[in-house]
């Protein structure tokens, strides 16, 4: 019964309106084990993301998380935050986006968003992080469309690496990209080809 259990058995969550893989526990003992895995960074967690702006490179974010001093829903890189550590590369560029793969060190409430709006390179579609929308020069009617349409941030929970509580062997899991963001890549990967 997992009402008996700590947030229902939910050994991490997401922000709300991202994608992607969750770790529920159905046991007490598990789910101690797989919070341990957490705090001491051994749970692996990989993103893809869809960044605003053209990266050149990928980078490590080393910069502390609290609340936002004014804004009480949203979360900021405050001097006496909890540690936040985020590590990102390159997947594919686009024009006007960038494609990045990213791997968590720590998991704080919306640590990829934060540390990306913080060097200027919000996650697409990102309503609290995000920039003024704009359009890629030269796009086509349904690459405008599918941008419009997309109104939650570009963010994908697509890999989740654990030791397992019972057996004490490593597992992974993946999640497939869904169907929206999937498209997206796609329009923007076909206007780069176009207009390169």
């Amino acid at each position: 019964d997992l009402s008996c259990l700590p947030r229902g058995g939910l050994v991490h969550r997401l922000d709300k309106e991202t994608s992607g893989l969750l770790v529920v526990a159905k046991t007490l003992a598990a789910h101690k084990h797989l919070i341990d895995q957490l705090q001491t960074r051994e749970m692996g967690r990989k993103y893809v993301a869809i960044a605003c702006g053209e990266l050149t490179g990928g980078r490590k974010i080393d910069e502390p998380l609290g609340r936002h001093p004014t804004q009480r829903t949203k979360q900021a890189i405050v001097v006496d935050g909890k540690p936040a550590i985020t590590h990102f590369r390159i997947g594919e560029r686009f024009m006007g986006n960038t494609l990045i793969n990213i791997k968590l060190e720590t998991g704080r409430t919306h640590q990829i968003r934060v540390h990306l709006a913080s060097i200027n390179h919000p996650l697409l579609g990102d309503p609290l992080y995000g920039r003024r929308f704009s359009l890629p020069k030269k796009a086509s009617a349904e690459l405008i469309e599918a941008l419009r349409a997309y109104r939650h941030q570009a963010l994908h929970a697509k890999t989740l690496t654990l030791i397992h509580p019972t057996t004490n062997e490593e597992v992974s899991f993946e999640a497939p990209i869904p169907e929206d963001f999937q498209n997206l890549i796609e329009l923007l990967r076909e206007h780069k080809k176009n207009n390169d």
